[in-house]
């Protein structure tokens, strides 16, 4: 928490969130632009906001894009006002913007968390359901996780496992897991407002999902987490728009179980006793 205050309480890298927030995925050279600050004076900033873990920087060929990660500010969030009603506290606007969700400016998803566990045990905690119907709130997927194999889901904690034609991509044990998503599914109409053309036309869009686990470069730290959601057919994907808010959630609650804290579900019923 101090090194996220810390790189909180300057102006100038609040300026970089916001302006990561506002398009993510951009290099050192578009987050120059218009700034009164020199390259260098923008790296060292950077560097701050990727040692507090809310920047996190990803190799694409040449280039090195940076990525707004909100998860250590979901984190402060639900440490330090989660009881307080967030809507009268007007100082903290931005960050409750910050929350809510991102606009990404490529047509991809990319966040970072450190988990205190092991490479293998996390793994685990993406394959197995006693793992991940906790943090998927009793929805979570099942598969025999071998190249090539289904993956089912289900939409309520009471529905039946469904084939929604995604499949698993990638399997090593301890080190990285990937498979196909499911494309958008009528529950989605409504919910995202969507006309019926609309639908129509999104519907075909069929994007994937990819867990990258190493240990981090700070043996303190634990295991470094790296989800990639990428494959969507634009940065307009109603889709990308769908999964943005939801994999915050997901990666606290995954997290919160395997460090031994309690479950999201239990935090909230906690709240609102």
């Amino acid at each position: 928490m101090d090194a996220v205050f810390k790189a909180l309480g300057d102006a100038s890298r609040r300026r970089l969130l916001d302006r990561l927030h506002a398009r993510d995925g951009q290099s050192l050279r578009e987050l120059c632009e218009g700034l009164d600050m020199s390259r260098q004076a923008v790296s060292k900033h950077l560097a701050v906001l990727e040692s507090a873990h809310l920047v996190t920087a990803v190799r694409h060929g040449r280039e090195k894009l940076h990525y707004l990660n909100p998860v250590p500010i979901h984190e402060l969030a639900g440490r330090w006002i989660g009881r307080y009603e967030r809507g009268r506290l007007d100082a903290l606007s931005g960050l409750k913007r910050s929350l809510e969700g991102t606009t990404m400016s490529r047509p991809e998803f990319v966040y970072v968390t450190y988990i205190q566990t092991t490479p293998e045990r996390l793994y685990e905690a993406l394959t197995r359901p006693e793992f991940t119907d906790v943090y998927f709130g009793g929805t979570g997927p099942r598969s025999t996780w071998e190249v090539g194999a289904p993956v089912l889901w289900k939409s309520d904690p009471a529905g039946e496992f469904e084939e929604l034609g995604q499949r698993v991509l990638a399997a090593e044990p301890g080190r990285r897991l990937a498979y196909t998503w499911h494309t958008l599914q009528p529950a989605h109409q409504d919910m995202l407002g969507m006309s019926d053309e609309e639908f129509a036309a999104a519907r075909t869009e069929r994007s994937r999902v990819t867990f990258d686990i190493e240990p981090a470069e700070d043996p303190a730290l634990g295991v470094k987490l790296t989800i990639t959601h990428d494959g969507f057919d634009g940065p307009d994907s109603r889709m990308l728009a769908s999964v943005s808010g939801g994999w915050t959630m997901i990666l606290s609650g995954l997290k919160t179980l395997l460090e031994g804290g309690r479950s999201v579900a239990e935090q909230r019923a906690a709240q609102g006793d």
